[in-house]
C-alpha cells in the first residue's frame, strides 16, 4: 500500500493479527538508517506483535527502500514527518484503538522524537538499540565514523559505506534535543539494546532508560546492533513487554 506525505510515497504494509476483534491496538514500526520494512529483524518484531494481538503498520521511511525521496537528501527532520504522518493514518483507522510506536537504530531515535510530540496519543514506546547520539556526534563533529568541521559543515560528508549524504543532515541533527524529548514523555517504554553493539553503544540506552519516567532496559548479552545471534531474545523481550501493556485490554 502507499501512505502520501505531502507528495513524498511511502511504501507501506499493514499485518494484522488472526483473531479477528473490533479493535486492535497498532504498532508503528520503522527501520533504522539505510534499512527498510522488510529487514529480517523488522519482519520478526511484526509477527511478534501480530501473535501478542496487535497490528502492525510499517513502511520504508524517506529515501529508503521502496519509498520516494533519496538517501542522500533524507534527515531526521523527514523521518519525523513521516513518522508522524504514519501515526496520524494509524490513528484515522477505524479499527484501530491504541497506538504503540516501534522503531530500530535511527528509526528508535525516530520514535522516541514523535512520542515527544505526540506525547498524549502514543500508549508506549519501543526504542530497539535507538541511535540517540545522532545529534550530539553531529554537534562534535561526527556520524557514524565520519568526521567533520561541526562549524562549517560540507555540503556532503565523507562517504558512508558508499552511502552518499548530504551535509543538511548534520545540519538538521545538530538543532535535535533528545534529552528534551525523553524528558517530555512519561508513558511506559521498553529499551532494547545488544551488548556487543558497535553502531550504537549500550551506553546510550543505559542513560535513556536512567533518564525517562517509565523505563525498562532489555540488554541481549553478547549481541550486535541488528541482534544478529539472539533475534529471538529480543524478539521475547518486546513480546513479555507488550503483553504485559495490553494485557487488561
Amino acid at each position: 500500500m502507499t501512505i502520501w506525505d505531502d507528495g513524498i510515497q511511502l511504501d507501506a504494509e499493514i499485518t494484522m493479527p488472526a483473531e479477528k476483534k473490533d479493535k486492535y491496538p497498532m504498532v508503528v514500526l520503522i527501520h533504522g538508517f539505510t534499512g527498510y520494512k522488510d529487514e529480517p529483524h523488522i519482519l520478526a518484531l511484526a509477527r511478534a506483535f501480530n501473535e501478542t494481538g496487535l497490528a502492525v503498520l510499517r513502511a520504508d521511511m524517506y529515501g529508503h527502500g521502496k519509498s520516494g525521496g533519496t538517501f542522500a537528501n533524507h534527515n531526521l527532520f523527514k523521518w519525523l514527518n513521516n513518522a508522524l504522518t504514519l501515526i496520524d493514518y494509524a490513528r484515522g483507522l477505524d479499527y484501530v484503538s491504541d497506538i504503540y510506536l516501534c522503531g530500530h537504530s535511527q528509526g528508535g531515535l525516530t520514535v522516541m522524537l514523535a512520542a515527544a510530540m505526540k506525547h498524549d496519543v502514543i500508549k508506549g514506546l519501543i526504542p530497539m538499540s535507538p541511535a540517540a547520539m545522532i545529534p550530539e556526534g553531529a554537534r562534535n563533529g561526527e556520524l557514524l565514523g565520519s568526521t567533520f568541521d561541526p562549524e562549517h559543515v560540507p555540503d556532503y560528508i565523507p562517504d558512508w559505506n558508499e552511502h552518499k549524504l548530504s551535509g543538511n543532515y548534520i545540519r538538521v541533527a545538530q538543532t535535535i534535543n533528545v534529552e528534551a524529548a525523553i524528558d517530555r514523555y512519561e508513558g511506559p517504554v521498553l529499551l532494547v539494546h545488544g551488548s556487543d553493539d558497535g553502531a550504537v553503544p549500550l551506553q546510550v540506552s543505559l542513560d535513556a532508560a536512567e533518564r525517562y519516567k517509565n523505563a525498562q532496559l532489555k540488554i541481549i548479552p553478547e549481541d550486535g546492533h541488528c541482534y544478529e545471534k539472539h533475534l529471538d531474545q529480543a524478539v521475547a523481550a518486546v513480546k513479555e513487554w507488550i503483553i504485559n501493556q495490553t494485557s487488561g485490554i
